[in-house]
C-alpha cells in the first residue's frame, strides 16, 4: 500500500473488529505489533481461564449470560481497537482487506477450531443428571485428545474419519461426553460404568457389575435448592476409582434393572444423580466407542453462582 494512505475511518476500524476481533482490527488500522501483543494476551488468559477458572458471585443466576458473551466481546473489541485507528497509517501488507480477512481465519478462527477438535472443547450442564460431580450451570473442559478421535471430535461432523484414531480406551469411572445413538446431534455427558463385556444391572438402587455389588458408603443427607431430599453417597468400582453420588429418598424406575451385558467396544452410562439420569438404563442403550467426544478434565465456571473450586478437577485424583 502506499506510504501516502491516510488512518482508518473509526466506522470501518469498528466494524472490522466487531467481526475479526481485536487481532483483525489491529491489523486493520496497520498496528502489527499491537495485534501480536493482543493475539498473546488473549491466548495467555483462555490458558489462565482454564486453569484458574472464571470468578462466580454467590446465589447468582447468570445462566443468560453466555447468550451474551459473543455480541459483548465483539462490541469490547471495537472499543478496544477504535481509539487507535487513528495513529496508525495501514501502510504494510498486512492491513489490506484480503490478508486481515486471511490472517483472521487462519490465526482466530482456525486456531480456536484446531483447538476445539484436537485439544479442548467447552461444554455446560443444563441438567442435574451429574450431581455432586458436575452440577447444574457448570461450564467444564474436555479434552478431545484423551481417547483419541472421531466422527464426533469435530464441529458439524467436519472430521472425515470412520472409527477412531490414535485412539486410547477410556478406564472406568471416567465422566465422558458422547453422542448416544438415538440422539446423535446431542452431548450428553455421565460416567462410564461398565466395561465391554461387563454385566450390569441396579438392584434396589444398588449398581452390580458382573454379579458383584460395587462398594457403596452412605454419607449423610443431600440437598441444594433443586433436590431437596437424598443421600450423599461414595461409590467405589472395582480398580479403586471412588466418587460421590446421591440418591433420592424415594425409590425410582432406575433403581431395579434387568441385567444387562456390554456388547464388545461398547460402554455403560451412569449419571451420579442417579434417580434423575436418562443413561444406560433406559432407551439410551451402551453407547459405541467411537460416539464418545472427550473426557470432562477441568471446570471454569458456574452460571448459579455455585462454589466449584472443591470440584474443579474432574476425572482428578478426588476420583481416585
Amino acid at each position: 500500500m502506499s506510504a501516502e494512505t491516510g488512518p482508518r475511518s473509526r466506522w470501518s476500524t469498528a466494524l472490522v473488529s466487531l467481526f475479526g476481533g481485536p487481532f483483525g482490527g489491529f491489523l486493520w488500522i496497520g498496528a502489527g505489533r499491537a495485534a501480536i501483543i493482543w493475539l498473546i494476551v488473549a491466548s495467555l488468559a483462555s490458558i489462565a481461564v482454564c486453569y484458574v477458572g472464571l470468578p462466580v458471585l454467590p446465589s447468582a443466576n447468570l445462566a443468560w449470560l453466555p447468550g451474551l458473551a459473543g455480541p459483548g466481546l465483539a462490541v469490547l473489541s471495537a472499543l478496544i481497537v477504535v481509539p487507535f485507528a487513528r495513529r496508525f497509517r495501514p501502510d504494510k501488507w498486512y492491513a489490506h482487506g484480503f490478508w486481515v480477512l486471511v490472517l483472521v481465519v487462519l490465526t482466530s478462527y482456525g486456531a480456536a477450531l484446531a483447538i476445539r477438535t484436537f485439544l479442548f472443547q467447552p461444554f455446560s450442564m443444563p441438567s442435574a443428571s451429574m450431581e455432586p460431580t458436575l452440577q447444574l450451570g457448570d461450564y467444564f473442559f474436555a479434552s478431545k485428545y484423551a481417547y483419541g478421535y472421531g466422527h464426533y471430535s469435530a464441529p458439524f461432523g467436519l472430521l472425515p474419519v470412520e472409527g477412531r484414531v490414535l485412539g486410547s480406551p477410556p478406564r472406568r469411572g471416567d465422566v465422558v461426553v458422547f453422542r448416544p445413538r438415538g440422539d446423535p446431534d446431542t452431548d450428553y455427558v455421565k460416567r462410564i460404568v461398565g466395561m465391554p463385556g461387563d454385566r450390569v444391572q441396579m438392584i434396589d438402587g444398588r449398581l452390580y457389575i458382573n454379579r458383584v455389588a460395587i462398594k457403596l458408603e452412605d454419607l449423610g443427607d443431600y440437598s441444594t435448592q433443586e433436590i431437596r431430599s437424598a443421600r450423599l453417597q461414595r461409590e467405589t468400582l472395582p480398580e479403586g476409582v471412588t466418587y460421590l453420588v446421591i440418591d433420592y429418598d424415594v425409590t425410582s424406575v432406575g433403581d431395579d434393572t434387568p441385567e444387562i451385558t456390554v456388547p464388545a467396544g461398547e460402554y455403560f452410562m451412569l449419571g451420579d444423580n442417579r434417580d434423575n439420569s436418562a443413561d444406560s438404563r433406559f432407551t439410551m442403550g451402551t453407547v459405541p466407542y467411537e460416539n464418545l467426544v472427550g473426557k470432562a478434565v477441568r471446570l471454569f465456571w458456574n452460571a448459579n453462582g455455585n462454589d466449584y473450586a472443591a470440584r474443579q478437577v474432574v476425572n482428578g485424583p478426588a476420583d481416585n
